[in-house]
């Protein structure tokens, strides 16, 4: 049976174990730049020991942006800063990754700490762009629907993305087609009720994901690995579905992607959701088995044990991290106590390394 400090490989990539930072915003950028909060953020789980530190969603546009302290990638001048963090979690390691997004229709909203809703002119809101107008929730900005120009945009705005992203020493891509953003909205038929090629049918609704991942895939040298995150389900009735997400890994695999990170939600401002330790593994699961791809698991994962059984078992391949890193940048090595697994401790720390460990 695998094991969580076993190796991975994905592509000519490989990761020392399958403990994964997984993407979370920190709301801390000014004009998309990464500065020293994200050096320390993710160089220190990257000294913490993880296989894989991804960054917070990086928009590929400023109107692709979340809030006005969102992270960027969509000028040149933003690769500079990027570099000095690969380069130190590399150093460590680790492999680092990065994800691109378009915030869609939840964009120029407040980050939680200043405010809620849509952002104000004055505190340098934008007109959102989504695959219709309607709004996410009563507060929050009404979006342009993308027409046809609109959406070649977003084709190259992540295109330019990308090459930014190589030069900054990313190794691993993940797209963002999850959360209710801007992707995902146009999958979900709770968000999208165009008529034209990118609406209706199945096909249609995940054409804009696709042709996002043919983009990106399209730029990457054959050794480097393509992530997608997914909300396997929107929790709602007359949804996204997980038989949609299965149907749509099967469509990205063949595309380029080499593994689907499994998430659920956040399309839709009420869905009741079952929040229980590890309540998504289920669909990562599933969408492994069924659609013949390696996923990755995510959500309530907070013990060694939970975290372990899921590889073991072959719930997944990877076990993605959040609110658990945030508690604990040392997670992995910790974990690694834990389980008796013998890894390699940074030499600086070597001295607090617990002497029984295997």
């Amino acid at each position: 049976m695998p094991s969580l400090f076993d190796s991975f490989a994905l592509r000519g990539v490989t990761l020392k174990n399958r403990l994964v930072v997984s993407p979370m915003c920190e709301y801390s950028s000014i004009d998309g730049f990464a500065n020293d909060w994200h050096l320390v953020h993710l160089g220190s789980r990257a000294v913490g020991g993880a296989g894989l530190v991804i960054t917070e969603a990086a928009a590929v546009s400023p109107e692709g942006r979340i809030t006005p302290d969102d992270l960027g990638l969509w000028k040149d001048e933003h690769i500079g800063f990027l570099k000095r963090i690969t380069d130190f979690i590399g150093a460590q390691g680790s492999v680092p990754g990065i994800q691109l997004a378009h915030a869609g229709r939840k964009g120029s909203t407040y980050t939680s700490w200043k405010g809620s809703g849509a952002v104000s002119v004055l505190d340098g809101g934008w007109q959102p762009v989504g695959p219709g107008d309607a709004p996410f929730a009563d507060d929050y900005p009404r979006p342009a629907a993308l027409d046809a120009a609109g959406i070649q945009k977003v084709l190259a705005d992540f295109r330019a993305a990308t090459v930014r992203a190589l030069a900054a020493g990313f190794q691993v891509i993940e797209i963002h087609a999850a959360h209710g953003y801007l992707l995902h909205e146009f999958c979900s038929p709770l968000s999208n009720q165009r008529t034209d090629e990118y609406g209706g049918s199945f096909e249609n609704r995940i054409r804009l994901a696709v042709e996002v991942v043919r983009a990106v895939g399209a730029l990457l040298p054959n050794h480097l690995p393509l992530l997608v995150r997914i909300s396997a389900t929107d929790w709602t009735a007359g949804g996204w579905t997980i038989e949609d997400s299965v149907a749509l890994a099967k469509v990205l695999k063949a595309e380029g992607a080499d593994l689907i990170d499994t998430s659920t939600g956040g399309n839709v401002p009420h869905a009741t959701i079952p929040a229980t330790p590890g309540y998504q593994v289920e669909f990562a699961e599933r969408i492994r088995r069924e659609a013949g791809v390696a996923t990755g698991a995510v959500g309530l994962i907070t013990t060694a044990a939970q975290a372990e059984e899921i590889i073991a078992r072959g719930h997944a391949d990877l076990v993605l991290l959040a609110r658990e890193e945030l508690r604990d940048p040392y997670f992995p090595l910790h974990a690694a106590h834990a389980l008796g697994a013998d890894v390699a401790w940074p030499v600086q720390y070597e001295r607090a390394r617990p002497r029984h460990q295997v």
